[in-house]
C-alpha cells in the first residue's frame, strides 16, 4: 500500500479510463489531484467516482486543476508536491478529424507539457504516459507473429489517431533522452487495445461504441475486423504497476486480455453466451468486405476500419505480466461488463 502522503497528478481525469486510474488510485491510499479542461466537471467527476464505488469523503478529497493540452499555463504548478504522474488526457475521436493535426498536435503538445512540468517540479519521480496499441501494430503487412513492445508503428498512411499516438509517444521517448541528461525524471508507457470494461455514467469511451450497437441491434451485420480487448480497471492497475515497480522505469507495456486479438463475431458471441436474453438483439452474421467498402463512402465511422478489413493481427501481455505480476480479466468477463454498465446507466 502507498504512503497517504503521496500524491498522483491523474491528467484527463473526467475521461473513461482517467476516472478509473483515480478509483484505483484511492484504493490504494494515495492521493489524488486531477486535471479537467473545464472546473465545473469537478463534480460530474465526483459523480463518477462515487459510481465506481468511491465513498463520499474519498470522492471529496480529489482535487481538481483546470489545464489545457495545448497551453502552458498551470502545468507546472500542478505538478508541485506530485510524486508522481499519470498522463492519460489525450484525444480519441468517435470519426475522422477534418484534419489530422488536430488530433496529433494536442497528443504530442501535451504529452510534452506533462513531461516538462514534471521535470521543472523537481518532485515527480516518474510518469506514466497512456499511450496505445495504435503506436505499436499499424502499418505492417498481415504477420503470423504477435505484436510486441519492441515494434513501432510505421505512420505513413495511417489514421490521424494512429499517427497522433505514434508521435505522442516518440515524442515522450525523445524527451526522456535529449533533454533529462540527469536521469532524474523517470518514464514508462501503457500501450492498451481497445478499452472496455464498466462506465460510470453516461459519458464514456469512443471504443465503448461498438458495445453499445451490438447490443442495441444497430450492426445488421459485422465487419471481418479483430481487436484487441482489455478491461479498463486492469488498464488503470497496469499504470499504478509501471509507476511504483522499479522494473516499470523506461519500459512499454502492452495492455491486453489473454484471449488475444478477437473478430467482432467472436466477441458478439461471448456477449450472447453471458448475458443470454438480454442480448438477444446481437448478432452473429458477417458482412461481407465489399459492402463495407462502400459504406464506407458514406459513413465516416465505417471508413476508418476499412483499412483493416481481414487484416488480422495479434499482440501478447506477456512483459507486463511477468515484470510486473499484472494480471488481467477475460475478454468474456470485460465485455459483459460493459453491457452491464451500459444497462444500468439506461444506455441500451
Amino acid at each position: 500500500m502507498a504512503d497517504k502522503n503521496d500524491l498522483v497528478l491523474v491528467t484527463g481525469g473526467s475521461g473513461f479510463l482517467g476516472s478509473h486510474c483515480i478509483i484505483a488510485l484511492l484504493a490504494q491510499n494515495y492521493r489524488v489531484r486531477t486535471t479537467v479542461r473545464k472546473l465545473n466537471r469537478a463534480d460530474e467527476v465526483r459523480t463518477m467516482l462515487r459510481h465506481g464505488g468511491v465513498a463520499e469523503s474519498q470522492a471529496a478529497s480529489v482535487e481538481f486543476v483546470a489545464l489545457d493540452l495545448l497551453k502552458d499555463d498551470g502545468w507546472t504548478e500542478a505538478c508541485q508536491g506530485c510524486k508522481y504522474v499519470l498522463h492519460v488526457a489525450s484525444p480519441f475521436p468517435p470519426g475522422a478529424p477534418k484534419h489530422e493535426d488536430e488530433l496529433i498536435v494536442p497528443a504530442r503538445e501535451g504529452t510534452l507539457r506533462a513531461l516538462r512540468a514534471a521535470k521543472a517540479s523537481g518532485c515527480v519521480k516518474r510518469v506514466v504516459v497512456t499511450s496505445s496499441f495504435a503506436s505499436i501494430g499499424y502499418g505492417y503487412p498481415v504477420r503470423k507473429e504477435p505484436f510486441t513492445e519492441k515494434d513501432w508503428t510505421v505512420v505513413e498512411g495511417e489514421s490521424a489517431y494512429v499517427k497522433s499516438k505514434t508521435i505522442a509517444e516518440k515524442a515522450a521517448w525523445d524527451f526522456i533522452e535529449k533533454e533529462n541528461p540527469d536521469s532524474a525524471l523517470e518514464l514508462a508507457t501503457v500501450n492498451p487495445v481497445m478499452i472496455y470494461g464498466p462506465v460510470l455514467g453516461k459519458d464514456y469511451a469512443s471504443s465503448i461504441l461498438m458495445v453499445t450497437k451490438l447490443m442495441k441491434g444497430e450492426m445488421p451485420g459485422l465487419p471481418q475486423i479483430s481487436f484487441g480487448c482489455v478491461d479498463v480497471r486492469d488498464v488503470a492497475d497496469l499504470h499504478i504497476r509501471a509507476m511504483i515497480n522499479p522494473k516499470g522505469n523506461g519500459e512499454r507495456f502492452l495492455a491486453i486480455t489473454d484471449d488475444g486479438f478477437l473478430e467482432i463475431k467472436e466477441m458478439a458471441i461471448k456477449l450472447k453466451e453471458r448475458l443470454g436474453v438480454k442480448a438477444n438483439k446481437v448478432t452473429t452474421r458477417v458482412m461481407p468486405n465489399f459492402v463495407l467498402r462502400i459504406a464506407g463512402f458514406f459513413d465516416p465511422a465505417v471508413k476508418l476500419v476499412v483499412p483493416e478489413l481481414g487484416k488480422p493481427k495479434n499482440a501478447t501481455n506477456a512483459k507486463a505480466k511477468e515484470l510486473l505480476d499484472w494480471q488481467p480479466r477475460s475478454a468474456s468477463d470485460t465485455l459483459e461488463a460493459t453491457a452491464l454498465s451500459l444497462e444500468k446507466f439506461n444506455l441500451l
